[in-house]
């Protein structure tokens, strides 16, 4: 089978190198890819937000299955645009993407299907929100309703914090947002939570836990993940069970109810108070960095799980995992998430030795004169699967010591809150 991965990030990278282990594979292409996925796939550099240009790779290319990476051209309905074309295509639909794309359809869904969630509010001028927030009071999370990258979600310990940042998205500061999304901070344990989905069944993908915060000891301002580590200890077959029939049935009956019925991998942001688990939010793909540490511990053929789910025939598939613990690390480029540098070289990586149990995914890099060089942001995941998680983080410690990138920062306490208890 010949298939198409789109995007450029670590998750990419991780989706590639699982697809390329199945028999099954003849050929992956990456639009548009990064110095990673370069070496196992066929990297080719397209606008993904130009659907026809996109068609037009896809058709040259003889692709069997198109795998959507980033939410952004879900969001925008590429997988509309490729179904039209009679293109076999793994993602949900526009509408059904929503439950990412608007913060405000997703709350919305939940108050109408009693999915248990943080109380909220929804506005589109200042007044009211203003309202709110000094009824309400602080510590609040303020959120874009539309997609931001990440940066979209504040939590706020002070009234002026909240005013501010509420005006700052009222105002445009994200293009997608002209509504804000006010709701009440819980105070609990963050979960992820992965399923895929066919149209008429859904499977449990994993369970991992993501660092936001830029800093150690979860401090700073939020980012795309930090690192990630996988299972989560905190998922007992008792929590799943409550996670299954209050967030994850009603949302997807609420869906086919609505006439899109989610197809693809849904991932759930859950906070888990005094046992009860409450939805932050919806993503309505893989997460990054949580698909690097789960494509390391799945046994199972990930094309085999494409391909079934785009048959909706997942029913008929066992999905196995290494019961090992896994741990990425996020290599990022020195003022992030702010102003970061770029085209820095990053030398020492062809010493490090890789293998099933350790790898280095690639994110914010390209390769120029056979040399890697950063593209900024996030920029490597050092990813290492072990017997315990104190081991797996000293191994990704070391490689990246090894690595020794003098442009680039890590946080080393990832997964500190479970191994402290250990």
């Amino acid at each position: 089978m010949n298939l198409a991965v789109i995007g450029s990030g670590g998750r990419e990278h991780a989706i590639c190198y699982k697809l390329k282990q199945s028999p099954k594979v003849k050929k992956i292409i990456c639009l548009p890819g990064n110095a990673g996925t370069q070496k196992i796939a066929e990297n080719i550099k397209e606008d993904i937000s130009n659907f026809p240009a996109v068609y037009k790779i896809i058709k040259e290319h003889n692709i069997d299955i198109v795998i959507v990476g980033p939410e952004q051209p879900l969001v925008d309905g590429i997988v509309n645009y490729l179904n039209e074309k009679k293109v076999r295509v793994f993602g949900p639909d526009k509408f059904a993407a929503q439950l990412e794309g608007s913060k405000a359809f997703m709350k919305n869904l939940c108050k109408k299907n009693n999915i248990p969630t943080a109380k909220f509010g929804i506005f589109n001028n200042f007044e009211d929100a203003s309202n709110f927030i000094k009824k309400n009071g602080v510590p609040i999370v303020v959120k874009a309703d539309g997609l931001a990258a990440g940066k979209g979600v504040s939590v706020c310990s002070s009234i002026e914090e909240a005013l501010k940042n509420t005006k700052e998205i009222l105002d445009g500061k994200f293009k997608s947002s002209n509504k804000v999304v006010l709701e009440e901070f819980l105070n609990g344990d963050e979960l992820s939570y992965f399923i895929v989905v066919d149209e008429s069944s859904y499977y449990f993908f994993g369970s991992a836990q993501d660092h936001k915060r830029v800093g150690e000891k979860d401090i700073g301002p939020n980012t795309g993940g930090m690192g990630a580590y996988s299972p989560a200890p905190l998922l007992t077959s008792k929590l799943e069970k409550k996670i299954k029939k209050k967030i994850i049935e009603p949302t997807l009956n609420a869906m086919k109810n609505l006439g899109h019925s989610y197809k693809g991998f849904l991932y759930a942001g859950l906070m888990i108070k005094n046992n009860e688990p409450y939805l932050i939010e919806y993503n309505i793909r893989m997460g990054d960095p949580e698909c690097q540490v789960l494509m390391m511990r799945l046994e199972t053929d990930l094309l085999e799980i494409v391909d079934y789910a785009t048959k909706n025939k997942l029913s008929d598939l066992k999905i196995k995992w290494d019961k090992k613990n896994c741990i990425t690390i996020v290599l990022c480029a020195k003022g992030y998430p702010a102003n970061y540098i770029k085209d820095s070289e990053i030398k020492n990586l062809s010493n490090i030795f890789i293998d099933k149990n350790n790898q280095i995914f690639h994110a914010g890099t390209y390769k120029k004169n056979d040399k890697i060089y950063s593209n900024g942001g996030r920029v490597l995941n050092i990813t290492c699967l072990s017997e315990n998680l104190i081991e797996a983080r000293n191994k990704a410690l070391a490689i990246l010591e090894k690595i020794n990138w003098l442009d680039g920062f890590f946080r080393k306490d990832i997964g500190w809150k479970v191994i402290k208890k250990k």
